[in-house]
């Protein structure tokens, strides 16, 4: 887990791990990232919180997700 900011959104500090671990290659193109429960679990954090993550990735085109398949990192995702 991380020590969450308290003047930060949770959901936003965590999308922020996320966005720097798929820059970094911790998560390559093309590769699964953590589920919601996933998400839940290392951080700590509820399911909504974990769901507007994934809507923030996916918003920005740094994911993708396949229906009952899971979410992954988009082919062409680029992080400034």
């Amino acid at each position: 887990m991380i020590e969450f900011a308290p003047d930060i959104p949770r959901w936003r500090q965590v999308a922020d791990v996320i966005r720097q671990r798929i820059k970094d290659g911790t998560y390559p193109p093309r590769s699964r990232v953590p589920s919601i429960v996933q998400l839940m679990e290392e951080f700590g954090i509820a399911t909504m919180t974990a769901h507007k993550v994934h809507r923030s990735l996916r918003a920005e085109g740094l994911i993708y997700t396949e229906p009952g398949m899971g979410s992954y990192v988009s082919k062409d995702a680029q992080v400034d």
